[in-house]
Parts: C-alpha cells; structure tokens; sequence
C-alpha cells in the first residue's frame, strides 16, 4: 500500500458510496411507480455501501493487517484482527439490510452508526491530536465513516414514518 500515491489510497474509500449510488440512480430511472425511489436507494447503499464496503474492510485487516495499520497512521496490534471482524458483522448487516425492512434497515443503520461514528471520532482525535493525516485516518474513509450511517438512517426513518400506522393510504402514497 506504500507504493499507492497518497490521493489514491485516501480517496478509494468513496468508491463504497459512489457504485451503489450510480447503481441507485440507474435503478430508480427504470423503477415501477409502486416502488419507491428513497426503497431502491436504501437497498443499494445497504449493500453496496455498507455491506461490500465492510467486506472489503474485513478481508483487508485479515489480509494485509500490518500494510492496513500503516494506511491508517497507527502502531501494529492486535487492533487489526478485532477491526475486521467489527466489519464483518457491518458486512453482515449491510447485506440483511438489502432485503429487510424499513424498521429492519433503520435499526442496521443505527448500529452501524454506533461502530462508525466511533471510529470517526477516533480518527478526527488523532488527526487534531496527533496530527495524523494519513490516508486511512482521514479523507474518504473518514467520510464513509459519517456518511454511510447517516444515509442509511435518514432513507430508512423516512420509510418508517411512511409506513406507520395512522396515516392514510393517499397520505403514505405522497410521502
């Protein structure tokens, strides 16, 4: 991972958010008028963003841990074993979440806000700090550590209210 220009390595991560949202986009332009866009947008982004993404994360630190430490700015430890499989279960997650629920996709971003939005403290800290500018700790990744949940949240919660009993048909059909 040295040998990659710094700009690489600190944008690839958006790679995660930028496929499933083109593949969102393409999806709603041929989409049935019964199924709702912010619907496809949200099983996209589960799966693409949080699901694949995840993955990718996991198979790296299991991978690669020593090169993934270095990208990240921190010191090799036994971190890299327990950030792997913290992604796996965002992987998993991710992929449920494609096929669940609003209630189901709200919940799946809730807890991937719990784990992401941790790590997007963390990496702010270090960065003020530290003074850690290092690819992984910063730019995309810390982006998708935001971003991810955030979107995942906001699509799903706006399903759930649609959905909720006590609003009419023609009331959830003009949401």
């Amino acid at each position: 991972m040295d040998n990659l220009p710094y700009a690489v390595q600190t944008t690839f991560p958006l790679l995660f958010m930028l496929v499933p949202a083109l593949g969102a986009l393409l999806s709603c332009r041929r989409r049935s008028p019964v199924r709702p866009a912010a619907e496809i947008w949200q099983r996209w982004w589960a799966f693409g963003a949080l699901g694949i993404g995840s993955l990718w994360i996991t198979l790296s630190f299991l991978a690669v841990p020593n090169a993934m430490a270095d990208v990240i700015g921190f010191a090799h430890s036994p971190f890299q074993f327990e950030i792997a499989f913290a992604n796996l279960g965002l992987a998993v997650l991710g992929f449920r979440a494609a096929s669940a629920s609003p209630r189901e996709r709200l919940t799946s971003g809730l807890a991937a806000a719990a784990f992401l939005w941790g790590a997007a403290i963390g990496h702010v800290y270090q960065w003020f700090a530290n003074g850690d500018h290092a690819a992984g700790n910063t730019g995309g990744i810390l982006a998708n550590d935001i971003l991810i949940p955030a979107v995942m949240i906001a699509l799903a919660a706006r399903d759930v209210r649609r959905d909720s009993p006590g609003r009419s048909h023609a009331a959830r059909l003009a949401a």
